[in-house]
């Protein structure tokens, strides 16, 4: 038995995506994915008439769709080590006594709360997709040759992904402005956005010491695109 071992294979070839570029993700499939990073209600806090307004708002929303759409809701314990520290540092530069002491209470606080239970932070994400076997504007026989497009196998041609791009982010939009109607807009993420999200989603305990360098250094890519 050889003592050679082959090298692990890369945990990218066991994901859906092909590429990530242009504030777009492109799956291996051909379709493309743009992602809202939206804000949250205190629903709780609301008067019931509000509550029922925004149920009834919601359920429109929902039953207006005309292709699929994700709902995600990320929960990381919050690394607050920073702002330990940079309270440390200001109790130190403080001269005075009085705001000395009230800094260290404050310090103290948050530690102890901290270690009595787990502060988390959630994040919701609204991901939008386009596949062009859905576009109705297109007659059946260019959707099902879109659809089966060996090109669609990893690699877009420029032309091909400009025109879903430019469609898919009229979706986005159009979400967009459903969801700000809600009062829960969002912002697409950009490409370092996008590649910091996959990264911290598949690497959740190396995320939160280990940060990503410079996003313009970084390729997500399997292969080389066809131009």
């Amino acid at each position: 038995m050889s003592s050679t071992q082959k090298p692990g294979q890369a945990t990218q070839r066991f994901l859906d995506v092909a590429e990530i570029r242009d504030n777009v993700v492109i799956m291996k499939d051909g379709t493309l994915r743009g992602v809202l990073m939206v804000s949250s209600i205190n629903f709780a806090l609301k008067s019931a008439d509000e509550q029922q307004a925004l149920v009834q708002a919601y359920m429109s929303f929902l039953n207006g769709l005309e292709y699929p759409l994700q709902i995600v809701i990320q929960s990381r314990k919050m690394n607050i080590d920073p702002y330990i520290e940079s309270l440390s540092n200001q109790q130190k530069e403080i001269q005075n006594e009085l705001l000395k002491t009230q800094i260290a209470d404050y310090r103290g606080f948050i530690q102890e709360l901290v270690e009595l239970g787990e502060i988390m932070q959630k994040r919701f994400y609204v991901v939008v997709q386009y596949d062009p076997s859905s576009n109705k504007q297109k007659n059946f026989w260019t959707r099902f040759s879109e659809a089966i497009s060996p090109a669609l196998g990893i690699k877009l041609k420029e032309k091909q992904f400009q025109e879903r791009r430019e469609e898919l982010l009229k979706r986005v939009d159009i979400i967009n402005g459903q969801l700000t109607g809600m009062g829960v807009g969002g912002v697409l993420l950009d490409t370092q956005g996008l590649i910091e999200l996959f990264y911290e989603s598949y690497n959740p305990d190396v995320a939160g010491i280990q940060k990503l360098g410079d996003i313009g250094r970084v390729r997500f890519e399997e292969t080389p695109r066809e131009q």
